[in-house]
Formats: structure tokens, C-alpha cells, sequence
């Protein structure tokens, strides 16, 4: 038991941050996402020994912190207007992304977001991302070209539209 909490601690310290980016970048709220991560801490630590020896474990608590979210937004559709539960850019984002890049995340689709969150911030590969989505590794390429394009699109237009700013 104590060699079992030595490598969750060890894990938690090492993958948190990385996680909490990730699922922040999908779900766009700051609240929300290190509520998501830390149920999904949870669940890791009650299933340590199985996920312990999954092959990416970050992508599990990511996983399981997105279906928490979505199972979250399941219970309380009715009660949340859609446009004010997913329209908004995240409140405070990642250190590592400047707010217009988070901005222009939070206008992709989910899939989109999420394969970004997967491909690009936790640098998971193209087949490890397609089995923790449920994809097929094509519709993981697919989504993840569309989304890049989309974020160079918007980015350059809004780097075009500071420089006739200035």
C-alpha cells in the first residue's frame, strides 16, 4: 500500500499540471476543469494497480475528466443555457497559452479541442490518442489538420487586424 501511494503521489506531482491544461482547454473554465481533474484523480488513485499500467495515464485522467464533464453537462442541460455553457473563452488560461489562442480554442468543436488537448499539450501520438477518444486514428489526423488550420486562420487574421491596430 505505501509503495502504491509513493508512485500515485509521484504521478499526481508529475502529470497534474499537464492534465488540468489539457481538460482547461477543452472545457474553457478554470473551476470546472480542476474540479474535473481532481474527480478524475480520484478514480485513478480507487483504480490505481489497473491505471498504473495503462500505457498513457495522463490520457486516462484526461478521459475520465471528459466524461465526467460530459456526463456533468448530461444532468444539467435543461438547467444551463447551451449558449452560455459553451461559448466562453476560459477565465484564466493556461500559463503556457497566450488568451487568443485559448479564445480561438474555445470556438473549435469539442473533438477538435480535444484532440488538440491530447496531440499537442500532452504530446500523445496520433494511435494512443484515436484509442482514448474512441476514434479511428484518421479522424484523429482529420481533426487535429482542421483544428490547426482553423487556429492559423484566426490567429493570423488577429495578428493582421493588431498590426492595422497599430
Amino acid at each position: 500500500m505505501e509503495r502504491d501511494q509513493r508512485e500515485f503521489t509521484d504521478f499526481y506531482t508529475a502529470a497534474r499540471d499537464d492534465c488540468l491544461h489539457a481538460v482547461l482547454t477543452v472545457v474553457g473554465d478554470r473551476e470546472l476543469a480542476e474540479d474535473l481533474v481532481a474527480e478524475a484523480f480520484t478514480r485513478a488513485w480507487r483504480a490505481w494497480r489497473t491505471v498504473r499500467q495503462h500505457p498513457a495515464g495522463r490520457a486516462w485522467i484526461v478521459r475520465t475528466a471528459l466524461n465526467t464533464h460530459v456526463s456533468w453537462w448530461r444532468r444539467r442541460r435543461r438547467e444551463i443555457p447551451v449558449a452560455s455553457h459553451d461559448g466562453g473563452a476560459a477565465a484564466s488560461p493556461p500559463p503556457a497559452l497566450d488568451r487568443c489562442v485559448v479564445a480561438a480554442l474555445q470556438r473549435l468543436p469539442v473533438r477538435q479541442r480535444e484532440v488538440i488537448a491530447l496531440r499537442v499539450l500532452l504530446d500523445l501520438d496520433t494511435a494512443t490518442t484515436a484509442r482514448t477518444l474512441g476514434m479511428p486514428s484518421g479522424t484523429v489526423a482529420s481533426h487535429l489538420s482542421r483544428g490547426l488550420a482553423t487556429l492559423r486562420r484566426e490567429l493570423l487574421a488577429a495578428d493582421d487586424q493588431k498590426e492595422r491596430v497599430t
